[in-house]
């Protein structure tokens, strides 16, 4: 008889999971799993102090990361560059001659007025740089556009009358002539038959002396007036006269020039700039009276000129050549300019003026040399000390230009130009070529001893720094 054994537990040999073979999952049983409310997330507990701490040094650790890719990227870039100095093309002789002197504009102009009138605006500074046809100044133009509309009349005028004068009388007006004419001598003819009466009567002693005198005046009159009127039918026909044609031309034409002069008075209002250039000095407000005859050196008085204006890429050096040292001098010789605000910048000359008449007070001949490239660093009235250079050949002259190596030469939108070493600093400067080369190009527009990059250019932005390679 077999026995019904208890049921065993099943033996987990380490070959089943969780889930098979029917056994139940964890959680399954109903029963809570060990640890369970350790893992469960409380959002109303505060995070530890080391959890506290890692959330600082990260946001330090990004800060500072920042930081530094901000700095590296507002670093001043610093390119490292070869440069080249411009010799001086002029100066292929001695120094025969040192003199002090300043800087001029070669053409300074004061600007005036064509006109006598009050000024009502001005709409330029000193140091502005204006361009030629400008308005620089307006003056009260009231009282003269009024002209302008009284000669316009008168134009008018004289038109319609050289009209009427050419063309001659209207239909209408010759036919008014026309019946005037016959009412005339219509009166006429019974004025006629009436006197031919009355001396018939006169003769028979009916009527009066008195009678027949009043009869013969009347027709007399009548008579006239007939003749009149006929004559001036027949100029209706006719038309006018060339005489009286030719005189209302004329009369027109004076028309029409006073209209221009007016308006030439009203264009003068607005004063305008003649050359392009630089305002040096504004002599003139706003209220003051400008005059085109003499000005007054009297308070309040009329002014003579608005403003002074030169052109400032056109400068000179003034000297006083003692006589002794005169005979030294040869016309057109190189010369080299310094200015005592700016030793370090030499400029070239040529000597290109000798007044033809000495100062006996002084004991001085007066001479210009006229500078070849002048910059912004040169301003009027500067001192200025003049070398001037012996020339290798007596009938030699200075070439125009610097020799440059091809290298320092670029080409861009605007055209050729170079990149100059200006206070350690990038600056783009155009240049025109005169001769092209296989090594250099001869060129104008930079001065000897400048510094030009020769190597190192791609990529330099203007303004930006530079380091001279060893």
């Amino acid at each position: 008889m077999m026995t019904e054994k208890p049921n065993s537990p099943p033996v987990d040999n380490g070959s089943s999971l969780p889930g098979q073979n029917g056994s139940p999952l964890p959680g399954q049983s109903g029963l809570p799993l060990p640890g369970l409310d350790r893992l469960r997330i409380d959002r109303n507990r505060p995070p530890s102090p080391r959890r506290r701490w890692g959330l600082w040094i990260g946001a330090a650790l990004v800060l500072v990361l920042v930081i530094v890719l901000v700095a590296r990227t507002l670093r001043p870039r610093v390119a490292g560059v070869r440069l080249y100095s411009i010799p001086d093309a002029t100066a292929r002789g001695r120094v025969v001659l040192s003199a002090d002197g300043h800087i001029i504009a070669h053409h300074t102009i004061f600007v005036n007025s064509k006109i006598t009138g009050k000024i009502s605006w001005i709409g330029v500074h000193k140091g502005q740089q204006v361009r030629k046809g400008q308005v620089l100044v307006r003056l009260e133009a009231t009282e003269f556009r009024a002209q302008v509309e009284q000669a316009r009349g008168q134009v008018d005028a004289a038109s319609a009358n050289l009209r009427i004068v050419r063309h001659g009388s209207r239909p209408q007006e010759i036919r008014e002539a026309r019946a005037n004419l016959r009412q005339a001598r219509a009166t006429l003819a019974e004025d006629a038959i009436v006197l031919h009466r009355d001396q018939k009567l006169f003769a028979s002693g009916i009527v009066a002396r008195q009678q027949l005198d009043s009869d013969q005046a009347l027709y007399n009159a009548d008579l006239a007036r007939a003749h009149s009127l006929g004559q001036a039918y027949r100029l209706a026909v006719i038309g006018s006269r060339p005489s009286a044609i030719l005189q209302a031309q004329g009369q027109l034409l004076q028309a029409r020039g006073q209209l221009a002069y007016a308006q030439t008075l009203l264009r003068a209002t607005r004063i305008r700039a003649p050359v392009s250039g630089t305002i040096l000095d504004r002599t003139a407000e706003v209220g003051e009276l400008i005059t085109s005859q003499f000005a007054s050196t009297a308070s309040g008085g009329p002014i003579g000129s608005v403003v002074e204006l030169a052109n400032l890429n056109d400068l000179q050096a003034q000297c006083d050549i003692a006589e002794g040292d005169f005979a030294r001098l040869r016309q057109n010789e190189p010369a080299e300019i310094t200015t005592d605000a700016y030793p370090d910048r030499r400029y070239a000359g040529l000597l290109t003026e000798i007044a033809p008449i000495a100062n006996r007070a002084k004991g001085t001949v007066q001479v210009k040399v006229q500078i070849l490239h002048p910059d912004a660093y040169l301003k009027p009235e500067m001192n200025a000390t003049v070398r001037f250079l012996a020339l290798s050949h007596p009938h030699a002259a200075p070439r125009p230009g610097s020799d440059l190596p091809v290298a320092a030469v670029h080409q861009g939108a605007g055209g050729p130009y170079v990149w100059l070493d200006v206070d350690g600093r990038a600056q783009r400067q155009s240049v025109r070529v005169l001769r092209a080369g296989n090594r250099s190009d001869r060129v104008t527009g930079v001065l000897p001893g400048e510094q030009v990059i020769v190597q190192g250019a791609a990529g330099v932005q203007s303004g930006e720094k530079l380091k001279e390679l060893p």
